[in-house]
């Protein structure tokens, strides 16, 4: 694929510290996410309880990388349409994420 089909993706040191903390397994799960993101965009409908969160200015996606106790979440915001960027703003458990 060309730089022109794929998705830029920025991470605040917010979630980069999230990552960072990610039990191994949920890391690899992480990074298969983030591969989606890049190769199809925000809106990813296959990932487990993923949906497109009101209530923002900015528009904002979620989706659970592991669900149970503790579930783990990731949200990311589109910063540029046209210019196809996103920014992941927040890896961790459900309870601390900033919905």
């Amino acid at each position: 694929m060309t730089d022109e089909t794929t998705w830029h993706i920025g991470i605040t040191s917010r979630a980069a510290k999230g990552r960072d903390n990610l039990p191994p397994e949920l890391l690899a799960v992480f990074m298969f996410l983030f591969t989606e993101l890049k190769l199809l965009g925000p809106v990813l409908p296959r990932w487990p309880h993923y949906g497109k969160i009101s209530g923002k200015k900015k528009e904002t996606h979620h989706c659970h990388l592991k669900n149970g106790r503790p579930a783990y979440v990731v949200i990311w915001t589109v910063l540029d349409k046209q210019k196809k960027i996103l920014e992941i703003t927040y890896v961790g458990t459900h309870e601390n994420a900033p919905y």
